[in-house]
């Protein structure tokens, strides 16, 4: 274990809050690993700590190690660390990131921080990568399919990729996972903050065959007349 990464350990374990802890671990459905230390308080420590003069090499490796405990805490301070090199990124790095979700990718928490960030920031930059998010939607993985979809949460918010949007939510709308029904339902409620009446028309289109857990994610924020027409008239 290098210096470093036991001296973010030590400093984690001084922070941990017991209550905080066993509420987090009843909050998740599958079991987890963490300390029991609040996210703003990890968010700090990931900014004291951050190595300013390592090379973009170095901080994968360390992020690398820190996952390998699979503690939601260092998994926070791994995502944040990528990220402060995305400047950086090539599209080299995108098999490394995917097999990072692959391996160490085992709860919505964890899926969401760096699908949303990093790997919704790579196929921002690098478009062609949408081809390999798009195979996700296959997999075995329930969180892989999960990242099809909120990989593009940050995208969808800024009006783009549309077209693939609807493509992968089509892939995933009878996926049998309630985790991932939330996630491409979250994605097509992004996307209605954009362009709602787009959102609505594609739901309309589908909420025959469309999970109730993700039909009623899709429609959250839109208005109780648009609701009303979804969910009680056929």
């Amino acid at each position: 274990m290098s210096k470093l990464i036991f001296e973010i350990r030590e400093e984690l374990k001084r922070h941990i809050d017991k209550k905080y802890k066993a509420g987090a671990v009843n909050f998740f459905k599958e079991p987890i690993k963490c300390y029991g230390v609040r996210t703003p308080i990890v968010r700090r420590i990931a900014k004291a700590y951050f190595p300013k003069h390592a090379t973009k090499p170095q901080i994968f490796r360390y992020c690398e190690e820190l996952l390998k405990s699979d503690h939601n805490e260092e998994a926070t301070i791994a995502f944040a660390w990528t990220l402060n090199k995305k400047r950086e990124f090539k599209v080299s790095d995108f098999k490394l990131f995917e097999g990072w979700l692959k391996k160490y990718i085992n709860n919505w928490s964890k899926c969401d921080d760096f699908c949303t960030h990093t790997l919704g920031y790579m196929v921002e930059t690098y478009p062609n990568l949408i081809r390999q998010v798009k195979i996700w939607t296959n997999s075995s993985n329930r969180w892989l399919r999960r990242a099809s979809a909120v990989t593009f949460i940050i995208s969808a918010r800024r009006g783009l990729f549309f077209k693939d949007i609807f493509c992968i939510t089509d892939r995933l709308m009878l996926d049998k996972d309630d985790l991932v029904q939330k996630g491409y339902g979250w994605l097509l409620k992004t996307a209605a903050e954009f362009d709602q009446k787009l959102v609505f028309n594609y739901v309309m289109k589908h909420k025959v065959k469309m999970p109730r857990t993700a039909l009623r994610y899709a429609i959250e924020k839109m208005p109780d007349k648009l609701k009303n027409r979804l969910i009680y008239f056929s």
